[in-house]
């Protein structure tokens, strides 16, 4: 092989490194682009903003306003229990109402259906299919509801569940269904927990089913 093969075969090597550089390098940034989670924190306090739009200042600091709630419209329920120990709310729906319903209190457990997603409608838990954070302009109190197939489950409300969960559970009673909106502060934090990110804003629709005294 002479001097100028040599070099001949160089450069080509060299102008196919580039182009499987440069490939790698579009493949990369289009999976960036395609991310369901680029800029999660952002989109998250939008979603979190939408909600507290339709809120629209209607809060909610005690049992007898939890029972003065309308069905179908949007509420803040104020709670200083957070991840980070300052004022929040939780952003709620009333679907059903049952004011005859009993209340559960800190030391009682709660059986409910829940179903669980993020701001994007993704399930991340739930023992029935009910409503997800997409549906906001769909909500039904009869629709959507358990079958035969699903069950619930009991949680201790001063067990080890989210701060969200501890105060909506105490504020609403047997027979109702809400859907439930939880910053993270109230929830997961900034550094989520297991396939929840850090940031997540958690959309729950609930159903108590019953009181469970201790």
């Amino acid at each position: 092989m002479n001097i100028r093969t040599k070099h001949h075969l160089r450069a080509m090597a060299h102008v196919l490194l580039i182009g499987l550089l440069a490939t790698a390098a579009i493949a990369c940034q289009e999976v960036k682009e395609e991310s369901e989670y680029d800029n999660w924190e952002e989109r998250n306090q939008l979603f979190v903003d939408s909600i507290s739009d339709l809120a629209a200042g209607r809060i909610v600091v005690s049992a007898s306003d939890a029972d003065a709630m309308e069905v179908g419209t949007y509420y803040a329920i104020e709670t200083s229990k957070s991840t980070n120990y300052q004022l929040q709310y939780i952003y709620v729906k009333k679907l059903t109402a049952n004011k005859l319903g009993s209340r559960p209190y800190y030391t009682d457990g709660a059986e409910v259906y829940y179903y669980g997603t993020d701001v994007t409608g993704v399930r991340f838990d739930g023992n029935f299919i009910g409503y997800t954070s997409v549906d906001k302009g769909q909500l039904d109190g009869e629709a959507n509801m358990p079958t035969e197939l699903d069950e619930t489950l009991t949680f201790e409300i001063n067990g080890s569940i989210i701060e969200g969960w501890k105060t909506v559970l105490q504020y609403m009673r047997e027979g109702e269904r809400w859907m439930v909106y939880i910053p993270y502060q109230s929830a997961y934090g900034k550094d989520g927990s297991g396939t929840i990110l850090g940031y997540s804003m958690l959309c729950f629709d609930i159903i108590m089913e019953r009181v469970v005294k201790e």
